[in-house]
């Protein structure tokens, strides 16, 4: 067990140099720089900027040396835990980030946890109780879950809240806490906003976990080994739980590597519908004003989190299915 954790975070490490690679050599990828995308919204708001003073500034930020040095300077500052210097902002990343990475981590754990605490039953119970009325209208409000865009349901929802109740429903705080320090009466407030965004988010992704837990049960409760735990006159409750559900967990548990990066990665448009203060915004933003080093650390830190959302899936597979074998046995 302890060989297999050392060998797995070893790779998790090389994995996420490699996404640093990766991430620097996309943010390079689009036509020009920070300095260009600046000139062009100056020149659209009506000033202009010359063209030494467009190389003054792409000295001052860097942009004039060679990738790999551009590289290496940024790596420099992960190393220290700095992310680099916004170029739009002026300020350190992990400033500019601050909260917003906080309540995006909150958002996304609530996310998961209303996904996986509605998924299990409803799916346990589509697959004991198939083709009756609950499974008939739990498959229907699947359907509805995947066709229906996050974004679209945001939008729905805050529409009906002001038009027929009077509430606005966009953010994460009142006014009146949006700017306060943190206290007891700013965590309340926020628990208070938490519920419509964590229902969004959790919407497509519990109806599609229902159908995969329905799936794999269904197949499990099949087996010849389900037939004999009944014919032994074991309760019926042991017979579907004790084993069964635990097999059909496996492709259940595997989702978490994509699911801690999608809920933050999923939830920019969401997040610009509902003017949610998490990192999604800042990403659209630094991806449209090309600003590379806030850019790049938010998708290091969405590979991060699928590199740990992958390892807690494999310590839980292990976990809950004995007849995983690691190392000679597969």
């Amino acid at each position: 067990m302890l060989t297999y954790l050392a060998r797995r975070l070893v790779l998790a490490l090389i994995t996420t140099w490699a996404i640093t690679v990766v991430t620097f050599i996309i943010m390079q990828l689009p036509p020009g720089d920070f300095v260009d995308a600046y000139v062009s919204q100056s020149s659209a708001m009506g000033s202009s900027i010359s063209a030494a003073e467009a190389d003054a500034m792409r000295q001052a930020y860097g942009l004039n040396q060679p990738f790999y040095i551009q590289y290496l300077k940024w790596m420099s500052f992960v190393a220290r835990g700095e992310l680099g210097l916004s170029f739009e902002y002026g300020r350190p990343v992990t400033e500019v980030i601050g909260d917003r990475l906080w309540l995006t981590i909150i958002l996304s754990i609530g996310a998961i946890l209303v996904t996986w605490g509605l998924a299990l039953p409803i799916g346990i119970y589509s697959a004991v109780r198939q083709y009756s009325f609950g499974d008939y209208v739990f498959t229907f409000v699947g359907f509805i879950g995947l066709a229906i865009p996050n974004f679209l349901l945001a939008l729905i929802i805050m529409y009906v809240g002001f038009r027929y109740f009077g509430l606005n429903v966009g953010g994460l705080f009142s006014a009146e806490y949006a700017l306060a320090p943190w206290s007891f009466a700013k965590v309340w407030d926020l628990m208070e906003h938490l519920p419509i965004p964590v229902f969004i988010l959790a919407l497509a992704g519990t109806a599609q976990l229902v159908r995969i837990m329905r799936a794999n049960l269904l197949d499990e409760l099949r087996r010849p080994y389900v037939m004999t735990a009944r014919a032994r006159g074991l309760p019926e409750y042991r017979v579907i739980l004790k084993y069964p559900v635990r097999a059909a967990l496996n492709p259940f548990a595997s989702t978490i590597g994509y699911l801690l990066p999608f809920m933050v990665s999923g939830s920019v448009i969401i997040s610009v519908v509902l003017s949610l203060p998490t990192v999604g915004p800042l990403l659209l933003r630094s991806l449209l004003s090309q600003d590379m080093l806030l850019g790049s650390s938010i998708i290091l830190l969405l590979g991060i989190l699928t590199v740990i959302g992958t390892l807690l899936s494999d310590m839980l597979l292990m976990w809950i299915d004995p007849r995983i074998r690691l190392g000679r046995d597969t």
